[in-house]
């Protein structure tokens, strides 16, 4: 027997998600095709914020993802991590949302991994992050711990 959640129609919002959730995805997926050799040895320099000096932006497309996948690990809050690191990041070094990480986490690496995508290789799957973003009323991109948590509550007051 199906859930009422699941028998009715979704309504706008839950809609304009699972658009977000696809195109972001998509956009994920096409990154993973292009032939740009990186190799990630799994250091965690990149994850430590504090260290890099640099914290990954991401639109309201990616947050939403990652808070889904944040929801899907079991969490309902943003985790903290001392060290100023990536509060995703679990004390073995393991992303809690590889599978899901933000577009910046996918293309920021360290030298030893072979550094940085190149803007103008990824650009256009940048424009189409921030087009996105625009679509669900964002205001650009926020530091992946603001904009994650915020989507979390937003997640939560919303029923999702």
């Amino acid at each position: 027997m199906k859930s009422k959640r699941n028998s009715r129609p979704p309504n706008k919002v839950e809609a304009l998600q699972r658009e977000a959730l696809a195109e972001v995805r998509a956009i994920y997926r096409e990154l993973e095709s292009r032939p740009i050799e990186r190799d990630c040895q799994r250091r965690t320099e990149c994850c430590h914020f504090k260290l890099t000096g640099r914290t990954p932006q991401l639109t309201r497309g990616e947050a939403l993802l990652a808070a889904k996948a944040l929801r899907v690990s079991g969490r309902k809050k943003m985790p903290e991590h001392p060290e100023s690191a990536c509060p995703l990041l679990r004390e073995n070094g393991a992303c809690i949302i590889y599978q899901d990480r933000p577009f910046g986490c996918r293309t920021h690496f360290c030298a030893a991994a072979g550094g940085p995508y190149a803007r103008f290789e990824v650009l256009d799957l940048i424009r189409r992050l921030e087009a996105l973003d625009a679509r669900l009323g964002g205001s650009g991109p926020r530091a992946l711990p603001s904009i994650v948590s915020d989507e979390l509550r937003l997640l939560e007051q919303n029923g999702f």
